[in-house]
């Protein structure tokens, strides 16, 4: 029987912010370590959430606190709790102009390889 007590079961989960080009949605890393069965080492995985940012005051590099919520929509069930810690260095992207490569390699105006 239940009796009217409700209880919060929703899972919390810390990560890294990877990307915040949408609009009031953050994607965020979780990152954790499994044990191989066999072989005994230890793997890291990612998984990568889509987040619910309401503000939009995340920035990618900032270390956050998330939570399960209710489905927002096809695949975004993730709410932001909080910014545990923000990012100290600023994004900085490089135009195509500024950087050439070829086969791999960085151009160089010196002529040696």
């Amino acid at each position: 029987m239940n009796s009217g007590i409700k209880t919060n079961n929703r899972k919390v989960l810390t990560g890294k912010v990877i990307s915040n080009k949408m609009d009031k949605t953050i994607i965020v890393a979780i990152n954790r370590f499994i044990k191989h069965p066999l072989y005994e080492k230890y793997i890291r995985r990612t998984t990568k959430l889509m987040v619910h940012d309401e503000k939009k005051e995340c920035n990618v590099g900032d270390i956050v606190l998330i939570k399960e919520v209710r489905p927002i929509s096809k695949k975004k069930n993730w709410l932001l709790v909080k910014i545990l810690k923000k990012n100290q260095q600023q994004n900085i992207e490089l135009k195509k102009e500024e950087i050439e490569f070829d086969n791999g390699r960085k151009k160089d105006d010196s002529g040696t390889n």
